[in-house]
């Protein structure tokens, strides 16, 4: 994923969050509606999760240090994983109780009762200018995967958190609006506890999937098969090198990888010779997969070859 298209992406759905929570705010202080104090806080939190981003990935780019060799390039993990905790605590866990609390002592519109329903459509069309947005920009990089598959494969955070994020929020207004039509409608204010309780359970689903999936990026995951393919293929095409013996690969950060290999040489090679191959076979692998970014390969005699050999 470009780091350009993620801050994109980030930006979009910050400014879109900003202003549709000062609506939403707004709405609730004139309706008292469960549904929009629960939307509110909702876009808060997005609002806020934004900001970990940018900031994560600002904190991410600083130089390697003695303490910190390989760099910061995970603290944008960390930071995507503080935004589910956020996402769960803040929007899921604080909607729930608002929704249980408004079923408990339920209460119809009394004033300005389509405020909210303005506000919400509004917001729907606001929210989906920025869904758009981090559509457009998963497009660039997906190539052809399927949506759960890009969420699950993507070693960059940045977009299918704002992915998951968006469409979390416009299922989250569509939830509010129906909760709000349906008090208006029937002036019983349990739907718009219903609807509340909807919002902080959809907000909690989201919020595990991230954390999840932001969990496995910070326990390390490799590079994906087609790297993986066309770094063994760079190595082999190095005359000297007679096979992988074997190979790992870890991201140190989205943009990051760390490639380390054992690879067979002849026992006839002169130390010249294999240091040699092993810098040209870095320069291929950097050219197939640029993110390379530390490499590691460790000449060594085939000695499962020679064992045959022998036998």
């Amino acid at each position: 994923m470009s780091a350009e298209g993620g801050t994109k992406a980030i930006v979009a759905a910050l400014l879109a969050n900003l202003g549709i929570a000062v609506t939403k705010f707004l709405a609730f202080l004139l309706t008292r509606s469960s549904s929009m104090l629960a939307e509110s806080i909702h876009s808060v939190a997005d609002a806020s999760n934004q900001v970990l981003l940018l900031v994560g990935k600002k904190r991410s780019e600083r130089d390697a240090t003695p303490l910190h060799p390989f760099g910061y390039g995970r603290e944008r993990y960390i930071y995507a994983f503080i935004v589910a905790i956020v996402l769960f605590s803040v929007g899921g866990l604080f909607a729930l109780y608002e929704g249980w609390h408004k079923i408990q002592e339920p209460h119809a519109f009394e004033h300005w009762q389509w405020v909210p329903v303005t506000v919400l459509v509004v917001a729907i069309v606001l929210e989906s200018f920025s869904f758009r947005t981090a559509i457009v920009e998963a497009n660039k990089v997906r190539n052809g995967a399927s949506w759960v598959a890009f969420i699950r494969r993507a070693r960059s955070p940045e977009l299918p958190v704002i992915l998951l994020e968006d469409l979390a929020a416009l299922l989250g207004l569509v939830l509010a609006l129906i909760g709000v039509s349906l008090t208006l409608i029937t002036h019983n204010g349990v739907w718009d506890g219903i609807g509340s309780v909807a919002i902080g359970l959809l907000l909690v689903c989201v919020a595990v999937v991230l954390a999840v999936e932001m969990k496995s990026l910070l326990i390390g995951e490799s590079a994906t098969s087609e790297q993986e393919q066309a770094i063994e293929r760079a190595i082999a095409a190095e005359p000297l090198v007679e096979r992988i013996i074997h190979m790992k690969t870890l991201h140190l950060g989205p943009e990051q990888l760390l490639v380390a290999a054992k690879i067979a040489v002849a026992a006839s090679d002169s130390a010249h010779q294999v240091a040699a191959a092993i810098d040209a076979a870095e320069e291929r692998i950097r050219a197939e997969v640029p993110i390379s970014t530390v490499i590691y390969l460790e000449p060594d005699l085939d000695r499962a070859a020679s064992t045959a050999d022998g036998r």
